[in-house]
C-alpha cells in the first residue's frame, strides 16, 4: 500500500477540509485512499463522523454523536460538482439516536447534488437497510 500523496490528493484533501465534509475513506481508515483519492474520487460520509453501533469490521469512531448539521447537503453538493464526478459514492453513520435515523439529510444531499451536477449517475446505499435485497436501487 502507497501512503497518499499526489496533486489530486491534495486537491481532495483541501477540498473536504474547506466544506467541513467527511469521507469513509478516512474515518474507516481505508488502505486503499491514497489510490482513490490520486483518481479523484471518494466515498461522503453523511450525518457526521461518530456512528451509533459498534460494528466489528468497522474503524469509524462509536459514540454519541453531533447534532445534524442542515447545511451538510449543500457542502456535499458542492464537493460533488467541484469534483466533476460522473458518480458520486454517500453512504452514512448509523443514527439510531434519531427515529428518522437521519433520513431527511440523505434525502437533501440527494436533491441537492441533482440540482447541482444533474448529469450525475447516482445511486444511494443506505446503511439502515442492512444489504437487504434492493439496496441500492437507482435513486
Amino acid at each position: 500500500m502507497r501512503a497518499p500523496s499526489g496533486e489530486t490528493y491534495q486537491q481532495l484533501q483541501e477540498l473536504m477540509r474547506a466544506k467541513a465534509l467527511h469521507t469513509v475513506c478516512e474515518e474507516a481508515m481505508c488502505p486503499n485512499m491514497g489510490e482513490c483519492w490520486g483518481s479523484g474520487t471518494a466515498t461522503f460520509l453523511l450525518l457526521g463522523d461518530v456512528c451509533t453501533r459498534t460494528c466489528g469490521f468497522c474503524d469509524i469512531q462509536r459514540g454519541k454523536p453531533s447534532p445534524l448539521d442542515w447545511l451538510e447537503p449543500e457542502r456535499v453538493a458542492q464537493a460533488v460538482k467541484a469534483m466533476k464526478l460522473q458518480h458520486a459514492v454517500i453512504t452514512s453513520v448509523n443514527r439510531d439516536d434519531r427515529k428518522d435515523g437521519g433520513a431527511p439529510i440523505f434525502a437533501m444531499v440527494i436533491r441537492r447534488i441533482r440540482r447541482a451536477a444533474p448529469r450525475l449517475l447516482d445511486r444511494g446505499v443506505d446503511p439502515r437497510l442492512q444489504g437487504q435485497p434492493g439496496s441500492a436501487k437507482k435513486l
